[in-house]
């Protein structure tokens, strides 16, 4: 044979015989069974090129087949069921027992801290509302509830971060259902803020978000077409009361400016109707001063003198009807008539509590197709306004439900309480109040 070959069994002194190469498509280990690193089939084999994806690599990231069979050997969700029916019996455990299920096991935890499986619950209809409250308590501190219309409960949140313990004029919105956003405001010791959080209804954690563009606090606030629109306000400075607008669009994850307002104001009160904002607050001299901002047009314009002149806080635009509070205690309705331009009665409960400040009505919303009044006590009442219709009849109070705060034994108290305590000193009082969907 050969001796230049490498392949005779007696080769001349001086030759050196080769190993045969691994092909660089090869990975070392196939090699020799025996040789459970690269380093050993180096060894083994001199010279020889590192393989481009080697079957066996220190620490290497498990493949895509490996998690499938992974996925396979791991327990169900539910033993005896597929999990796809497993997941359909979770979604229909209620809301409130959701935080018990995360504690049972890791894969439920995920299940339970994602998306997917409360879009299911929001696609077949089982989502559930809950009231969101934000109060100031006695001694200045910030803290928030939750209450469950359903059981008729409040429940425990996390604490709302240092920053917002002691705020003041700051906003409140909601976005995407699930998303409760608080922006701006006023820090006692550092001044108005630009900083924006928001908490998450379906993992029950708060979040940072983009600061906006402009410091401010006491400003108008509103989500249209799932974006938060900022107006107005105070800030530090030359420049007090400040007349420049942004919005947040939570796609693109920034704040851009927008068309200012003709004048600059303070507002007090704001909903939007009809797709337009509605404003209404002090101007620089501190007036009166009202507007109405149209997205579509991304223009100001001013507000009917009708609507001005009846329009009392808290209102709400609901089943495509203006409507706002009557009363202090909030237990008469009104609401707006575009054509005559003017307000009118609409329901009355026939049971008013007193004017005192614990029962001051401090929000109106919407949950479960009813108007919600909540008062700074707590208390909830429930208004079946669709039901009932624009007219006031005997039946009226037949359609107003108590839901939290029952028994008049309970309003007898609170009002000798507050008497006792004074109208005049410092009291906890309801600052936002908003619906959150899981």
């Amino acid at each position: 044979m050969d001796a230049g070959s490498g392949r005779g069994v007696s080769n001349p002194r001086g030759v050196r015989v080769q190993a045969p190469l691994v092909d660089s498509v090869t990975c070392y280990c196939r090699v020799d069974a025996g040789l459970k690193t690269v380093v050993g089939a180096r060894k083994f084999v001199p010279g020889a090129k590192l393989c481009i994806q080697p079957d066996i690599i220190p620490n290497r990231a498990k493949s895509r087949s490996s998690r499938k069979e992974r996925s396979r050997n791991q327990a169900p969700l539910l033993p005896g069921l597929p999990d796809d029916l497993a997941i359909s019996c979770l979604i229909r455990v209620p809301r409130v027992e959701h935080q018990n299920l995360r504690l049972v096991c890791k894969r439920w935890n995920r299940l339970l801290s994602g998306n997917y499986f409360y879009s299911l619950r929001q696609k077949l209809g089982m989502a559930e509302e809950w009231v969101y409250v934000i109060k100031r308590d006695r001694d200045g501190k910030i803290s928030w509830h939750a209450f469950d219309p359903i059981y008729q409960l409040w429940q425990p949140l996390p604490p709302i971060p240092g920053d917002y313990s002691e705020a003041l004029g700051f906003g409140c919105a909601v976005l995407s259902g699930c998303n409760l956003y608080l922006f701006g405001g006023k820090d006692p010791l550092r001044g108005s803020m630009r900083r924006v959080i928001f908490y998450n209804a379906r993992t029950n954690k708060w979040h940072r978000a983009p600061d906006m563009l402009r410091k401010r606090h006491f400003f108008g606030s509103c989500v249209i077409n799932n974006c938060i629109y900022v107006a107005g306000g105070e800030c530090e400075g030359i420049q007090r009361t400040l007349r420049s607008v942004e919005v947040y669009d939570p796609n693109k994850g920034k704040w851009s400016l927008v068309a200012d307002m003709s004048t600059a104001m303070v507002p007090f009160i704001g909903v939007v109707h009809e797709g337009k904002w509605f404003l209404k607050g002090l101007d620089s001299h501190r007036q009166v001063t009202s507007e109405v901002y149209a997205p579509t047009t991304n223009n100001w314009s001013i507000v009917s003198d009708g609507l001005v002149t009846g329009w009392r806080n808290p209102s709400i635009s609901f089943d495509g009807r203006l409507y706002a509070l009557d009363c202090r205690d909030g237990c008469r309705l009104r609401v707006y008539d575009g054509a005559t331009d003017s307000w009118n009665k609409s329901v009355d409960s026939k049971l008013h509590l007193g004017s005192s400040r614990a029962l001051e009505a401090a929000a109106l919303v919407s949950i479960n197709g009813k108007l919600c009044i909540i008062r700074n006590n707590m208390s909830i009442s429930l208004v079946d306004i669709l039901n009932h219709g624009a007219g006031v009849g005997p039946n009226s109070s037949l359609i107003w439900v108590t839901i939290a705060g029952k028994g008049q034994l309970k309003t007898f108290m609170t009002n000798l309480w507050s008497s006792i305590a004074g109208r005049n000193g410092l009291k906890s009082h309801i600052v936002h109040c908003q619906v959150l969907q899981v």
